[in-house]
């Protein structure tokens, strides 16, 4: 059987980047680029997590996140506030500028919805987004066994 899942979700990434970086310029939103609103919505859902509890929920590698980090800092979107207890961990707190910036990005949001789901049921939706929760833990399956395997964590030592 001949598949084209893979290369679908790619395309579908590659120009929904796109598309969401247009609908920002559209409405005039420039306090952040497309890249930068996906980390901001995982900190919209919860403040205060750290870097690699980001990385982890954007699904980004952290070297990438570290650098997003830097320009977002220097933007005024987000403080690198030391924990309480852990002098060598760091939490990613919003700035108040950023806090005032989500129901803004909702609205751009809720376009975006608008676009994906054109022409499909509620019912269509749910089984779809079903459907992509399933491929996105098995990919979360398979990194997770890659990593235990290339850390020698399975016995295969």
């Amino acid at each position: 059987m001949k598949t084209q899942g893979g290369f679908l979700i790619s395309q579908i990434k590659h120009i929904s980047d796109r598309v969401w970086g247009r609908v920002l310029r559209s409405t005039g939103t420039d306090a952040f680029n497309g890249a930068q609103g996906k980390l901001l919505y995982v900190l919209w859902e919860e403040d205060g997590i750290s870097a690699a509890e980001l990385a982890k929920r954007a699904g980004l590698a952290p070297t990438t996140l570290t650098t997003m980090l830097d320009r977002m800092e220097r933007a005024g979107l987000v403080r690198r506030v030391p924990h309480e207890t852990d002098r060598r961990r760091v939490r990613l707190c919003l700035t108040d500028r950023a806090k005032a910036l989500r129901s803004e990005s909702a609205a751009q949001s809720d376009r975006m919805t608008e676009i994906y789901y054109r022409g499909f049921t509620e019912d269509e939706v749910d089984a779809f987004e079903r459907y992509l929760a399933r491929v996105l833990q098995n990919l979360r399956d398979a990194e997770r066994e890659a990593l235990a395997h290339s850390s020698g964590k399975d016995g295969s030592e």
